[in-house]
């Protein structure tokens, strides 16, 4: 058994990691134990009573936190020219087609998200195979392939963020910075939850929301009892 550094000693000394708290008390805990040197990204996980397996009980969607990420997202828009001067102006880092294309064909990949429009997927489409294991390829139910490239853009950067099961049932999202206030965190964190609650698949028979837990980068996890959320 690995023996507990005394840093880490220290944070479990702060709350119990079997009890389940209320998200409110969580985020607080969360905000006490997180005490690296640079500002940790917040995570929930969430998991869910789903067999991804099955086609009707894939939970996969978006939403738009309230306080955003904290986090400064790169965002590449692939388009044509018609619509360079409206990504440029909603705020998108990278904008433009075919040089983009042959960049992430050579392996280039340093963005957080990419958008596209329809008529341009055939080009994007082809890039599957990079993107794909990154999680950075553009999908209409993520709002990513679109012809409102503005709003598109406007909404990544305001803190909408998209999320998916696993094939173990289980959502992970960063949902806010250490540095937030306990609120913030809290309420990023029902924003999502309530968001999964509400996109419920009527094939998931059983418990749907089974357990939850908040944690921070280098930090353990704290639980959060499922209940609370549910009203």
């Amino acid at each position: 058994m690995a023996k507990l550094t005394k840093k880490r000693r220290a944070m479990l000394e702060k709350y119990d990691p079997e009890q389940e708290y209320q998200l409110a008390e969580a985020s607080s805990i969360i905000k006490e134990i997180s005490n690296a040197k640079f500002d940790p990204s917040v995570d929930l996980s969430v998991r869910l009573g789903v067999n991804p397996k099955n086609a009707n009980e894939m939970v996969r969607g978006t939403v738009s936190l309230p306080h955003g990420t904290g986090k400064d997202v790169r965002v590449l828009v692939l388009c044509d020219a018609s619509k360079e001067a409206e990504a440029k102006e909603a705020g998108a880092d990278f904008v433009g087609l075919d040089e983009y294309v042959t960049k992430i064909k050579g392996g280039w990949t340093d963005v957080d998200v990419i958008i596209t429009m329809p008529s341009v997927m055939a080009k994007v489409g082809a890039l599957g195979r990079v993107l794909g294991p990154r999680g950075l390829m553009p999908n209409p139910k993520s709002g990513t392939v679109t012809m409102d490239i503005g709003k598109a853009v406007k909404d990544v950067k305001a803190g909408k963020i998209d999320f998916k099961v696993d094939k173990f049932g289980i959502i992970h999202a960063a949902i806010g910075k250490a540095s937030f206030d306990s609120e913030m965190i809290a309420a990023n964190a029902n924003e999502l939850l309530q968001t999964l609650i509400k996109m419920k698949p009527s094939a998931s028979k059983g418990t749907y929301i089974r357990s939850i837990n908040l944690s921070s980068t280098m930090s353990p996890s704290v639980k959060v009892e499922p209940k609370s959320v549910m009203a």
